[in-house]
């Protein structure tokens, strides 16, 4: 997340995004930042975009007219990159938010984020992986809905994109632990961001990354009060530290067995020496 002096442009491709979450979404973005420019991208003279004209004044958007020069071709793409590079360039904007599912702003994305700034794409879950890989963060306008509605048992398992066991062994393998193996949760939580953009705990049912792994059976979890009397997280795997202590023993078993085997080739040679003295074993 960002402080409030994180200045963010969100760029709507029209053409291609609904105007009936735009209010969830301007919430949801505003905890990244602040957000100084609302521009949203399309043929207005199209009957299909009728729906955005209360949306653009309730929500003080910037309508940006591009007509449509050649059937089939879509114009407004290539306007919201003009102008995504015009705003790159004058160094007013901290990070971008790209509202769109269409897989064409996947460049854009991967130029925006070479130039330091942070990409947040907004869009269905049919959108393109190439493009939510390319996006620091990516969210998904159903969780969103899900989220506004009230999160139902059917709408939790059909927003899990992968095993929730999976996604959070593999994570807690990767991050930094200490001595004890616990990982902190931010460490966790900017893990599962940087190698998946999509990932949300919202997903799952759940509305914070730390009821999230709470909840898991298999994930242990502790709470430290820091010196500004603040609690902090932590988490790890259950059984990792037997697991990991069980192989120390193993060595003292080996010693016990050629110790065993020892006292019995010493008896096996006391008796040969018998025999050759005649003396009784």
């Amino acid at each position: 997340m960002a402080d409030d002096s994180t200045r963010l442009a969100v760029l709507i491709d029209a053409d291609n995004t609904s105007a009936k979450l735009i209010k969830e979404m301007f919430e949801e973005l505003a905890s990244y930042g602040t957000i100084t420019v609302k521009r949203a991208y399309g043929d207005w003279t199209n009957p299909h975009l009728n729906g955005w004209r209360d949306v653009l004044l309730g929500n003080a958007i910037s309508p940006q007219q591009q007509f449509a020069y050649t059937y089939g071709k879509n114009a407004t793409d290539s306007a919201l990159i003009i102008d995504a590079m015009d705003l790159l360039y004058s160094g007013n904007v901290d990070g971008f938010a790209i509202v769109s599912s269409d897989s064409d702003f996947t460049p854009l994305a991967t130029r925006l984020r070479e130039s330091g700034k942070r990409v947040i794409g907004v869009g269905q879950r049919k959108t393109p992986k190439a493009f939510v890989e390319a996006c620091e963060r990516f969210l998904f306008l159903e969780v969103l809905a899900a989220e506004g509605k009230g999160t139902t048992e059917e709408a939790k398992e059909d927003q899990q994109p992968r095993p929730i066991q999976s996604v959070l062994s593999k994570a807690l393998n990767k991050v930094d632990t200490d001595d004890d193996d616990w990982a902190t949760l931010s460490a966790l939580g900017n893990h599962l961001n940087r190698t998946d953009p999509s990932f949300d705990p919202r997903n799952y049912g759940f509305g914070k990354l730390s009821d999230l792994v709470k909840a898991q059976p298999f994930i242990e979890t502790k709470t430290e009060v820091g010196s500004g009397g603040r609690g902090h997280l932590s988490v790890r795997l259950k059984g990792r530290r037997a697991a990991e202590e069980a192989p120390a023993s193993k060595p003292a078993k080996k010693a016990t067995t050629r110790s065993t085997a020892k006292k019995s080739a010493a008896k096996a040679a006391r008796k040969v020496a018998a025999k050759v003295q005649g003396e009784p074993e």
